[in-house]
C-alpha cells in the first residue's frame, strides 16, 4: 500500500500522523514498522501515565487488521491480473471491435497479445496495438 502522503508517526507516535520530512511512497505499512512505532511510543511515555493496555490491545487488531487487508489486495490484484491474461488470450484469432483515439470505429482480427507484469493486456490487430480495455467487441471467427 503506498500512497504520497505522510505514513510515520508523528510526535503522538501514532500511525498515519504526519512525521516532518518523511514521505509515505518509501515506506510501506508492515509489521516491522509497527513494532519500531510502538516501542517508540513506550519509550516516550510518562511513565506518570502510562499507555493503557486496551489501547495496545486495539493497535495490535488494528496491525492484524491491516495485514490481512495487505495481503487481501495483493490476492485481489494477482486475480485480476489473471484474469484479464485469461480474457485476452481467448480473444486471440478473434475479430474485436475498438473505438480508435479519433473516435472512429475500428474492427480487425487478434494476431498476437503482449502481457506486462504492470499493465493491461495490448492486442496486436493488424498494424494496431490496443488496449484489453479498449475492446467494445467480440466477433467468433
Amino acid at each position: 500500500m503506498t500512497t504520497t502522503t505522510s505514513a510515520t508517526a508523528g510526535a503522538t507516535g501514532v500511525p498515519g500522523t504526519p512525521a516532518p520530512g518523511v514521505s509515505k511512497a518509501n515506506q510501506e505499512y508492515n509489521s516491522e514498522l509497527f513494532m519500531k512505532l510502538l516501542v517508540t511510543q513506550l519509550s516516550n511515555q510518562d511513565p506518570s501515565s502510562p499507555m493503557d493496555s486496551s489501547q495496545m490491545v486495539a493497535q495490535t487488531a488494528q496491525l492484524a487488521s491491516m495485514e490481512q487487508l495487505t495481503s487481501l489486495n495483493k490476492t485481489t490484484t494477482g486475480n485480476y491480473q489473471a484474469q484479464m491474461q485469461s480474457t485476452a488470450t481467448s480473444m486471440l484469432g478473434k475479430s474485436v471491435s475498438w473505438t480508435d483515439s479519433n473516435g472512429t470505429a475500428q474492427t480487425g482480427k487478434v494476431a498476437s497479445i503482449a502481457f506486462s507484469s504492470t499493465g493491461t493486456p495490448q492486442l496486436t490487430v493488424g498494424s494496431s496495438t490496443i488496449a484489453l480495455t479498449a475492446v467494445t467487441g467480440v466477433t467468433a471467427p
